[in-house]
């Protein structure tokens, strides 16, 4: 799908203000409610908007910890890197996944409500034999920056 400036304005307006109403938006972008909903079904069927979501902010709701977690597997396999990605889908506390180049196989972001509760899911991720091999902990002390909107500027060229 090829965008145009109205379709980036409208992406950039929802990365800000996810739960902006579609007459809100249409004004913002300086469309029409119709057009501007036709553009926004556009954008959802093609996958480029994936969905809608709140950011919480998890310190108001109790006790948590976020880690970073460094990980190295066993093997580098298809079929190694196919069962750890397996894996990572079936633990909630896991909330991102990322497969690396470098040094490291994957970088994982683990909340969870505890640091316990963070190696109980370490050792069963361990017990599972799902070939971790080792793994660096990076415990979050405060969070600095995050949540915030793409920069479509910089990603568009424009």
């Amino acid at each position: 799908m090829k965008l145009d400036a109205r379709d980036i304005e409208i992406l950039r307006v929802l990365s800000t203000h996810g739960r902006i109403t579609k007459a809100a938006l249409a004004e913002r972008v300086g469309l029409s409610a119709s057009p501007c909903w036709e553009r926004l079904r556009k954008l959802e069927e093609a996958g480029i908007i994936e969905g809608y979501g709140a950011r919480i902010a998890l310190r108001k709701l109790g006790p948590h910890v976020t880690v970073f977690v460094a990980a190295e597997l066993h093997d580098h396999t298809a079929a190694a890197f196919r069962l750890f990605e397996a894996s990572v889908q079936h633990h909630d506390e896991i909330v991102a996944c990322w497969a690396l180049g470098g040094g490291f196989d994957y970088l994982l972001q683990i909340v969870t409500r505890d640091i316990d509760s963070y190696q109980r899911l370490v050792d069963t991720l361990l017990e599972a034999r799902v070939g971790l091999a080792r793994y660096f902990t990076y415990v979050v002390t405060k969070p600095v920056k995050g949540g915030g909107a793409p920069p479509l500027d910089v990603l568009l060229g424009g």
